[in-house]
């Protein structure tokens, strides 16, 4: 019989006929055995995950939770940093908008102020000028006036003198232009 097992082992390791045998899982003959082993697997296995990879996995899940957190504690930080910033160069911007102004304002009004005390300066000069013009005027127009006489009794007697061949007398002609001028 002994032999007669090994042709059939051996026929059946080459692909040859086989013999019914049932899906091993199922044989109800080593069920217990499997049972055995399965429960030994398991708990190995159970205790492999329980005491080694659970608690490392634990362990990363935790730490990326602290690392989250840290991070987010950091960039409300940096977040509230950048807002403060931005406030302080808004403030210091409206600073140096309202400086600019103010001196712009300066300025205007300094210009405005040396052109005004140029201007009067200016005025005054030339009101000084005018009214020297004026007496100037007046005095060469009271001493052309002066001359007037003069001039319009010589020029009546060169008149008379050389339409009637004969000078007039300068008292006949002083009076002759009393009378025109009243």
């Amino acid at each position: 019989m002994a032999q007669a097992q090994t042709p059939n082992a051996t026929t059946e390791a080459h692909g040859g006929a086989h013999a019914d045998v049932g899906f091993p899982p199922f044989e109800t003959q080593t069920f217990g055995g499997q049972l055995l082993w399965l429960t030994i697997t398991f708990a190995l296995l159970y205790i492999l995950l329980s005491r080694l990879v659970l608690p490392r996995l634990g362990g990363i899940i935790e730490d990326r939770r602290v690392r989250i957190s840290s991070d987010l504690d950091q960039a409300t930080a940096a977040k509230t940093r950048a807002d403060e910033a931005g406030a302080a160069y808004e403030k210091s911007l409206t600073e140096a908008r309202a400086r600019a102004q103010a001196l712009a304002q300066e300025t205007r009004s300094k210009l405005s102020a040396e052109s005004d005390a140029k201007r009067k300066a200016l005025e005054s000069e030339l009101s000084g000028r005018l009214a020297q013009s004026e007496q100037t005027i007046s005095a060469k127009k009271t001493e052309a006036m002066g001359n007037v006489r003069g001039i319009a009794v010589e020029t009546a007697s060169a008149i008379v003198e050389r339409l009637t061949g004969k000078a007039p007398a300068p008292q006949a002609v002083e009076a002759a232009l009393d009378q025109a001028k009243a």
